[in-house]
């Protein structure tokens, strides 16, 4: 099972010098993936319920500072050398299919063949406004740019005509790195969205959902059962996640839906995900203030992750 670590991509601490140190931390301790989360617009005032905390509350200041995550991994591609750089997760009906396709392939050329590209369909309100579109038409635009992805690189003239995208014959160039294109990790708990990711993702990827492996392993056989009907390969759909995690000191009663404890309760806690065949994990570490994050992130790959190896 591979891990993978978030960067610092808001708060004090991004800023160019913290994530060319965490990048290249992350690549020296062992660590498969980096990962930059999505953040376009910061309201001032949030009333969708954030789905992915029990509180349902956003924890993110509207005045923090937020770097745009493609931007971050285009930088990062020239500071490390082999950590695959990943978004988690692109909202796709934010940018315009062909110019998601002309970054990505940028970031997979310069990085030479590093990128994921995680997608979702989106979930605030207040940013869909800010950013002039309506989130009832957000399913349909993701299904259209997925539909895109699959041709561009596929056809040599491609074009498209649907209800949200419409382009006569185009060329995006340089094709990317990777064959036959960087992989898409297609997130989203809903059922809607397992059968996204089953008809058009190379991952599902499921996302801070509080659920336990049992439960993620059933809905994960649920998207190979759906990736069959829709004529694919199941076996094409890999099992991918991130989670939140946190390192004490001391240890803690367990719940089986959540990564926290020791060392040595991480160990245990993470083997039921590879138990079930999960193949990446992207974490992070529940830590406000960069240097203690810094450490914990140290602390890890010191004493959990060699026991994950093998």
């Amino acid at each position: 099972m591979k891990l993978g670590v978030f960067l610092p991509v808001s708060g004090r601490a991004a800023v160019p010098e913290v994530l060319t140190d965490a990048a290249r931390q992350a690549e020296t301790l062992g660590y498969a993936s980096v990962w930059a989360a999505e953040r376009l617009v910061n309201p001032w005032e949030m009333k969708t319920p954030y789905p992915y905390k029990d509180s349902q509350q956003w924890f993110v200041p509207p005045d923090s500072p937020f770097l745009e995550p493609l931007t971050c991994l285009a930088f990062l591609a020239g500071c490390t050398e082999k950590v695959s750089l990943g978004i988690s997760v692109a909202v796709l009906p934010y940018r315009h299919p062909l110019y998601t396709a002309r970054v990505a392939t940028s970031i997979d050329t310069l990085s030479k063949g590093r990128l994921i590209l995680g997608v979702g369909i989106g979930w605030m309100v207040e940013e869909f406004e800010a950013l002039g579109l309506s989130i009832k038409h957000r399913a349909g635009m993701s299904n259209e740019q997925l539909e895109i992805f699959k041709l561009l690189w596929k056809e040599e003239r491609p074009r498209f005509a649907g209800r949200y995208y419409r382009f006569d014959e185009v060329s995006v160039s340089p094709k990317p790195v990777q064959k036959p294109r960087f992989p898409i990790w297609t997130g989203g708990e809903s059922e809607a969205a397992q059968k996204r990711a089953a008809k058009y993702g190379d991952a599902w990827f499921s996302y801070f959902v509080k659920i336990t492996p049992q439960e993620l392993a059933a809905r994960f056989a649920n998207v190979r059962k759906w990736a069959a009907e829709a004529g694919r390969d199941p076996a094409e759909v890999h099992f991918c996640c991130c989670r939140p995690i946190d390192i004490t000191t001391e240890p803690v009663p367990q719940e089986e839906d959540t990564l926290k404890g020791t060392p040595e309760q991480l160990i245990a806690a993470l083997k039921r995900f590879q138990d079930i065949g999960v193949e990446h994990i992207a974490l992070q570490f529940m830590v406000g203030r960069w240097p203690e994050r810094r450490e914990k992130i140290e602390q890890f790959a010191k004493e959990v992750m060699p026991a994950l190896r093998g």
